[in-house]
């Protein structure tokens, strides 16, 4: 009798009739219903999650390999921080605080004067507030030869507080003179203490 015709004549209820050829047959059967029982619950969503991982793994070593680098930079770019404090906290050290603009007032009006300028105006104008400091405007009016005014506004560029030259512009004077008038918007800045103070050794915390 062959397989076909054995598994078409099987009684469910007495499986211990069955021959031993249906039995394993039968056990095979069983057997492939498992995997695939087992593949379409369990196996099909691991692969699934796997998958996943894997289009995340290039992403995830590039992660690594910045950590690592910057783990195997981490002196370098701490002392790298420490000197920029120090630039930060000299740089602001040229920003005078509110008080000092009239002395500084009185030192580009002083620079003016040794090159022979002869000043019509030199007064405060607007202040202007940003983040941790402020633009203070300065007002000039002067008259001069064209030497005595480049001087002058050389002078002012290497005084220690940073002053920035703004709206420049020069007239001529009387026919026949060799004077010129200067006028011009200097832009001068004082760090906003309220925001920033000098703490003891010398750097700006916030």
């Amino acid at each position: 009798m062959g397989i076909i015709e054995e598994l078409s004549s099987l009684d469910i209820n007495d499986i211990g009739s069955w021959t031993r050829r249906v039995k394993l047959v039968m056990a095979g059967l069983l057997c492939l219903l498992i995997c695939a029982l087992g593949y379409y619950f369990v196996i099909k969503d691991q692969i699934l999650e796997l998958e996943s991982v894997e289009k995340k793994e290039p992403q995830l070593k590039n992660t690594f390999l910045e950590k690592k680098a910057l783990a195997i930079n981490l002196d370098a770019y701490k002392q790298q921080m420490v000197e920029a404090e120090e630039t930060f906290g000299v740089l602001l050290k040229q920003l005078p605080n509110e008080s000092e603009i009239p002395d500084l007032l009185i030192d580009m009006t002083q620079v003016g004067l040794s090159r022979g300028l002869q000043f019509e105006q030199i007064k405060p104008g607007a202040t202007i507030e940003k983040d941790f400091y402020a633009e203070k405007l300065v007002n000039i009016k002067a008259n001069g030869e064209y030497h005595q005014i480049a001087s002058f506004i050389s002078d002012i560029a290497a005084l220690p507080r940073i002053i920035n030259v703004d709206n420049f512009k020069l007239t001529r004077g009387k026919e026949g003179s060799n004077n010129l008038s200067l006028s011009a918007v200097t832009k001068t800045y004082h760090y906003l203490e309220d925001s920033y103070i000098d703490t003891p050794n010398g750097q700006a915390n916030q």
